[in-house]
């Protein structure tokens, strides 16, 4: 198949740009793949890494100042088709007003720097600035947001740690937020900001160091017929020992004062212990309740030591509960560390058989690890690029072949250098999903599908034709494999909820909307199709 590329000199686009223009030319008659990058050595090394590299691309042709539109087609005319209809994309940029000297209205302006768009601000109001250009970069772009007045939402990843920490000690400084580097979610005053959910206004506010938790969490509340007041997202270090949890302390105090707020949830992956005692005396010390989630935490210590003031849970869905019901919302649902007790997790592991096996196949790290932990305590070892123990991590090139369960975070850095995150374009998921559905061990498959802005337009337009054509396959081969679905969304969302599910159930997949659930019922699928 030819490999047909174009180069804009002395142009820049954010990442998400370039993701979304990516994926629409992967979605185009005759297009195999296709890549919308800047530049830089590591972006091009990773088209070459992808196959992308085009014939005529010598050293020197595009910098990283440029932008790069590769296409892979079955044919010349699909691929000058493709990359047209890219530089169509790339010319459609945003314009923004500005006044003159004397107050007039002076026509339409792209601001072209960070303090041109600051002066656009009115007088007296805070703004802030979103920054998603590659890591290398995204430092600088930062500190000149914070040095113009800006909060920062810094959805670039492959920043140095010894950057953040300035970052963030210099936006405390400044009174302001750094939210990130790598923050996926955020939702101040009603606007939301990256992979975000459509949810409705109240009394819950949130406070995260992950993406897909936050939207976990968020969407099991509108569903729950409750409300969002505001959402901060922190980014996956801010609770490391090095960081310091600064943005989540900044994050706690400031709800603590939100008037819109009465109920405060704090999502993370296990903090470091001295860290987590610094978060936890401040959670307990304000006067709104506190839910925390530390995925995968030794709930009950924290309980014992933080459990009268706080509301410690087990998993994301029992925060969402937990969270409804302080607000004054009563929920009927069993909760699910009563479910997991049930199925038996937290006592010795029971394997099923030899040769029945599982995967896990995700877009988002902390519905991964969440499903890991239930997988681990009832299944034994689970083998993942993000594993719970050092001894079951699982490298890209085990992947395929890989006897026993799997749990892939396809979100990782690992897949995502110089591609689209996997919640926009699920080419590198499908692909795994055929190989594992071909896969005669493996009995059951889970996805997560989450919805909101930013998300793939309709997911189940692409997972359920592959769900039914894998299940087809199955059966003709006698092979019993079963589709599990964790979709995570609201009625509100682009994709709508109740849309998605319906056409991935008409799929013959099994859906849930808590993450929780989800894996639960993936061990009794096991169990129910084991040899």
């Amino acid at each position: 198949m030819p490999i047909k590329a174009r180069v804009k000199r002395n142009a820049y686009f954010d990442s998400i740009t370039l993701m979304k223009i990516a994926r629409s030319l992967t979605e185009m008659a005759g297009v195999e793949d296709a890549a919308a990058i800047m530049a830089t050595e590591p972006n091009l090394q990773l088209l070459a890494e992808a196959g992308l590299t085009p014939p005529a691309l010598s050293p020197g042709t595009a910098g990283p100042s440029d932008v790069l539109l590769v296409v892979r087609a079955e044919d010349e005319a699909s691929a000058e088709v493709a990359l047209q209809a890219a530089e169509t994309q790339l010319s459609k940029r945003p314009v923004a007003s500005e006044t003159d000297e004397t107050g007039a209205a002076a026509g339409p302006r792209q601001p072209r720097s960070l303090e041109q768009a600051a002066r656009l601000l009115e007088a007296g109001k805070t703004g802030l600035a979103v920054i998603s250009v590659p890591g290398p970069y995204a430092a600088l772009e930062s500190d000149r947001a914070l040095r113009a007045g800006l909060h920062v939402f810094l959805f670039s990843d492959n920043v140095p740690l010894e950057d953040e920490i300035a970052l963030k000690h210099l936006a405390q400084e400044r009174g302001l937020l750094l939210m990130g580097p790598d923050c996926g979610t955020a939702m101040l005053n009603g606007v939301g900001l990256g992979f975000v959910n459509v949810v409705p206004p109240g009394p819950i506010g949130i406070v995260g160091a992950s993406g897909t938790g936050i939207q976990q969490v968020m969407s099991l509340i509108a569903q729950g017929n409750g409300g969002v007041s505001q959402v901060i997202g922190c980014g996956g270090r801010d609770l490391s020992e090095a960081v310091g949890a600064i943005t989540t302390l900044q994050g706690l105090s400031l709800l603590q004062e939100d008037e819109q707020t009465r109920v405060l949830v704090l999502i993370s992956k296990p903090p470091a212990p001295a860290v987590a005692e610094r978060v936890l005396q401040a959670a307990e010390k304000g006067n709104k309740p506190v839910i925390v989630s530390f995925v995968g935490a030794d709930v009950d210590t924290i309980q014992q030591r933080y459990g009268q003031r706080l509301t410690i849970t087990h998993n994301l869905t029992e925060a969402a509960q937990a969270a409804l019901a302080a607000s004054g919302i009563e929920t009927t649902e069993q909760t699910t560390d009563q479910a997991l007790t049930e199925t038996g997790t937290g006592t010795s592991a029971a394997p099923i058989s030899t040769g029945a096996y599982l995967a896990g196949l995700f877009s988002g790290g902390t519905l991964c690890d969440e499903a890991m932990h239930i997988w681990s305590g009832l299944l034994g070892p689970v083998y993942s690029n993000i594993p719970l123990r050092p001894e079951w991590r699982l490298s890209d090139g085990q992947a395929e072949g890989q006897q026993g369960h799997i749990a892939i975070d396809f979100g990782a850095d690992e897949y995502t250098r110089g591609r689209p995150h996997p919640m926009i374009d699920p080419t590198l998921r499908l692909k795994r999903l055929q190989e594992k559905a071909r896969d005669p061990h493996v009995r059951v498959i889970l996805l997560d599908i989450v919805l909101g802005y930013c998300s793939h337009p309709d997911p189940a337009s692409v997972y359920a034709p592959a769900i039914r054509d894998a299940r087809a396959q199955a059966a003709s081969a006698k092979h019993p494999l079963s589709f599990v679905i964790s979709l995570c969304g609201t009625e509100g969302d682009p994709q709508r909820l109740s849309t998605q599910a319906a056409q991935l159930r008409e799929a013959g997949a099994e859906v849930f909307t808590s993450n929780v659930e989800a894996a639960l019922r993936c061990v009794d699928l096991l169990r129910e199709n084991h040899d």
